[in-house]
């Protein structure tokens, strides 16, 4: 399986490409349309701030090409990456994302950010979450959260063909991995019902 990670100079794709490969996935890094377009699955990921992640973005194009994509074949944001999938962000000033998922991304109310470090999610496993803002969006879109200082944390979303996670799957060790691993089963799953 062949897997696009958009590079636009926000991200540590090199961490994000060995987990992938980890997992048996054919990796290409590249903000080129047509190489993304060869590729089965997309991965968008990010590190840093929602305005300069997006027109980071916009300085590829890729923007309208990667809002069709995502209506036609599997695509997961990492950390920022999952941010950029909703409608906007408050983060520094009111910054319109790729309007993937319904939602907004807000800066979190606990007292102690950001949160950073080990946090449970599914089967009560940990995950490695590292932001200060979080996506707010309906309960149809959340897929797992978990809770820092009495907040609700959307860790992962799905609507439709695309995916959020809101931690690093690539530093959560095995169970980060397994995560990885259920999506790419899901990407085949994709393909073979396209073929």
């Amino acid at each position: 399986m062949k897997v696009a990670v958009i590079d636009y100079g926000m991200g540590n794709v090199f961490n994000v490409e060995r987990a992938l490969q980890a997992i048996g996935c054919y990796v290409v890094i590249t903000n080129d349309a047509r190489q993304i377009e060869e590729a089965d699955a997309i991965l968008l990921p990010g590190v840093g701030a929602f305005p300069q992640a997006m027109q980071s973005l916009e300085q590829t194009g890729l923007i309208p090409f990667l809002q069709r994509m995502a209506t036609e074949k599997p695509f997961l944001g990492i950390c920022l990456g999952m941010q950029l999938l909703f409608d906007s962000s408050t983060e520094g000033m009111p910054t319109k994302g790729l309007g993937l998922i319904p939602g907004t991304v807000e800066r979190m109310r606990a007292k102690r950010l950001p949160h950073v470090g080990w946090n449970s999610i599914l089967r009560d496993e940990d995950v490695y979450f590292v932001h200060s803002y979080h996506a707010v969006t309906d309960d149809e879109y959340i897929v797992a959260a978990a809770e820092y200082m009495g907040e609700k944390v959307p860790a992962i979303v799905q609507k439709g063909l695309v995916t959020g996670m809101q931690f690093h799957p690539e530093k959560s060790g095995t169970f980060g991995l397994s995560l990885l691993q259920e999506w790419k089963e899901a990407v085949e799953r994709e393909i073979t019902t396209r073929h």
